[in-house]
């Protein structure tokens, strides 16, 4: 039996008073980051090859169905606005199409083929990376999309939460987070959903560190697209700079970015 579906150590949890399911969810999900601390190596050969061809040029394609469609998507939809990369840079495609992001999508993730469908709509090449995630490790649209892919060339990697399972037989680079069984057996979008997620804040931050994106510990690159981030790049621009806010408001306005206004200012403030 796969670990995702076996059954909870917790049972008769209609009869569990509120403070014992919360406590009983908290005691589960303390478990998920020691069990991704275990895959760290796995991480790093994955994202080592993944910045490898993104300096050449490539992008990265996370691919899912359900939870983990969802979650590749929000890893990607977050990447422009906190580095400041192009949105085809980092790509989420889920099983169903866009409308499965609220609704399930019946039978979507049964489709070995249509995942090579979806990705030859971007003009897949060599140096792209495709990453299937798939909690159970044997969804047949994300094996279909990793198999095909290495076929062609690509680096390939995946996240799964089970063990020797056939995604991570097709990926040439698989992560696999065993979280064991769900306080709720056989939801995965819970602690599996949270491996998952942790797994691809991993990801892809590294990998936007390694390209540069990234200037000490700050965001420089970040979309200056509301109130509360504008006022951030002002105080990031005044610590770096060690200018006044009037200052750095008004390089933040002139040059529509951190780095931007850092930049200029150390060029004619040598």
């Amino acid at each position: 039996m796969l670990t995702t579906e076996m059954s909870s150590r917790f049972n008769n949890l209609e009869k569990m008073s509120i403070s014992a399911l919360l406590k009983g969810i908290n005691s589960e999900d303390i478990t998920v980051p020691q069990a991704v601390e275990k895959a760290i190596p796995q991480i790093e050969k994955l994202v080592t090859a993944a910045v490898e061809k993104m300096k050449q040029g490539g992008r990265l394609f996370y691919i899912g169905a359900g939870t983990s469609g969802r979650l590749g998507i929000l890893d990607a939809s977050e990447c422009p606005p906190t580095f400041g990369v192009p949105h085809e840079l980092v790509v989420g495609i889920i099983a169903g199409g866009d409308k499965a992001i609220r609704k399930a999508v019946e039978f979507a993730e049964d489709d070995a083929a249509q995942a090579v469908k979806d990705l030859d709509k971007y003009h897949i090449t060599d140096k792209d990376v495709v990453i299937g995630i798939a909690a159970s490790g044997t969804t047949p649209y994300v094996i279909g999309g990793v198999t095909e892919m290495r076929n062609r060339g690509l680096v390939t990697g995946c996240v799964t939460c089970n063990f020797n399972s056939p995604l991570a037989a097709a990926a040439e680079y698989p992560v696999e987070v065993e979280v064991g069984a769900e306080f709720l057996t056989g939801s995965t979008r819970m602690k599996a959903g949270t491996a998952q997620k942790l797994v691809l804040n991993m990801i892809s931050t590294t990998i936007m560190i390694q390209l540069g994106r990234v200037k000490g510990n700050k965001m420089v690159d970040m979309q200056l697209s509301n109130h509360k981030l504008i006022d951030r790049g002002v105080r990031m621009v005044m610590g770096e700079l060690q200018v006044d806010e009037a200052t750095a408001k008004q390089l933040i306005e002139e040059k529509g970015s951190v780095r931007a206004a850092i930049d200029s200012w150390k060029k004619t403030h040598p």
